[in-house]
């Protein structure tokens, strides 16, 4: 493997630490929903599992597709703004909004389960379409703005930085939150915490003026070529299937708290400030000892490969100290995850500029967004199936024995199949080697004209 060599940055220290920040605003809300949204509308709020479990299925339909279109749009998008920064100035603060909205459901699944399913169903779907818009928005800015492998991986150890301490924010702490301060103020908190963040970074966003003069380019011959990329095809795969096995952890952490190492709930903000920290001090690490000294592809088989190790404490510990080393590993292979995540689909965008002559980045983090998106969908698939197959009831004051098991296997099982499909994906993906040097110098030269 060939190692990367240094390039000088093109943009301020300033830039980047502004760019990243907003990062921070962006995953809180996103986050806090994927970690403890089901166990607020279950556990909490009483909605029975397969309901929310159904309703989950149907909602990641709508999450997945409206991603490329809004992603096409935003490749086609042309404001004095530029194609990008309208969608993160305009969709930030009613992003915020929504999601405090969603924990300020004024209904009970034990009293009234159908009004609480409508108006969690309603929030829910608009708060989505105002993330994907912003999202899209905000990480297609990432190869415009940074067009080299090495000012990449710096701005994703920043952006990811920030992205962790969203995770600390957004998944550790409202279990504690929630306790201290009642789930609705918890809300309100992480909501001004990620409204000032986001838009702080927005005055360091730039575009540039070329990116806006491009051709149009018609949506099913984007479509298709977005879909005939190999390249994209297996490094989305990879995502979906590392999203997939994240959000089961996610999901189910707080119920294994609860029913399996019966700690109380709360006991989950200790195990994901854990994993979280670990994530965020082993960013730079991953950085120097492994991406800028390999590639992509080979920095996230690592990485999985310690997620599968992380992951088998949870279903063979009967202590919250087997949690805590389940937490330090999974810490240690997520940092590794989250870190070249958005970089290998930068790598794809240029390789595909090069093939069609257009800069579609809109077109593949939004693709990108529902690849993963239904990689969603298969968690919620996977917990409204299984957990009631262990005797999970949520009309239950008490749970039978079996939930215990039932947890344990949730949160190991479906993970390590995950991150194995990960893997698989990433050995077919053929951006290495003598490929991506190909890919490199043919943007460098192009640069250069």
């Amino acid at each position: 493997m060939t190692a990367i060599a240094p390039t000088a940055f093109k943009t301020s220290f300033k830039t980047r630490i502004l760019y990243t920040l907003s990062s921070l605003g962006v995953s809180i809300p996103v986050e806090a929903i994927s970690g403890i949204i089901a166990f607020y509308i279950v556990d909490v709020k009483n909605l029975p599992a397969q309901w929310f479990a159904t309703f989950f299925i149907f909602y990641t339909i709508y999450n997945a597709a409206n991603n490329p279109v809004l992603g096409y749009y935003s490749d086609r998008t042309k404001s004095r703004w530029g194609r990008r920064i309208p969608y993160i100035l305009f969709s930030g603060l009613p992003y915020v909004l929504t999601f405090v909205l969603l924990f300020m459901a004024p209904f009970d699944g034990k009293t009234n389960p159908l009004a609480l399913l409508v108006y969690f169903g309603v929030i829910i779907v608009v708060w989505e379409g105002l993330y994907t818009a912003l999202a899209t928005g905000y990480y297609s800015l990432l190869p415009e703005m940074f067009d080299n492998y090495q000012e990449r991986t710096d701005v994703a150890a920043k952006m990811n930085i920030f992205q962790t301490v969203g995770l600390i924010v957004g998944v550790a702490l409202p279990p504690i939150l929630s306790v201290w301060l009642g789930w609705s103020w918890m809300a309100v908190l992480l909501g001004v915490i990620a409204g000032v963040t986001i838009y702080l970074g927005i005055p360091a966003m730039f575009e540039e003026k070329a990116s806006q003069e491009q051709a149009a380019f018609p949506f099913m011959d984007a479509l298709k070529a977005t879909f005939i990329n190999r390249s994209y095809a297996t490094a989305a795969a990879a995502q979906a299937m590392r999203f997939f096995g994240t959000g089961i952890l996610q999901m189910g952490m707080m119920f294994y708290m609860k029913y399996s190492l019966k700690v109380g709930e709360d006991k989950a903000t200790i195990i994901f400030g854990i994993a979280f920290l670990v994530a965020a001090l082993m960013l730079y690490p991953w950085r120097q000892l492994v991406a800028n000294k390999t590639d992509s592809r080979t920095t996230l088989i690592l990485a999985n490969l310690v997620m599968i190790v992380g992951v088998i404490p949870l279903g063979l510990g009967t202590s919250l100290l087997m949690a805590i080393i389940a937490a330090v590993i999974i810490g240690i292979g997520l940092s590794g995850l989250i870190l070249i995540g958005d970089v290998i689909v930068a790598e794809v965008i240029d390789e595909d500029e090069l093939k069609t002559g257009h800069q579609r980045a809109g077109m593949y983090f939004g693709m990108t967004g529902f690849i993963i998106t239904l990689g969603g969908m298969l968690v919620a698939g996977v917990f409204g199936w299984m957990m009631p197959h262990f005797g999970y009831d949520t009309l239950l004051d008490v749970q039978p024995v079996s939930v215990d098991l039932g947890f344990r296997l949730f949160l190991t099982i479906p993970p390590i199949i995950g991150f194995l499909l990960a893997i698989l994906a990433l050995y077919f993906y053929p951006m290495h080697g003598k490929r991506l040097k190909e890919i490199k110098d043919a943007l460098a030269a192009k640069e250069k004209k």
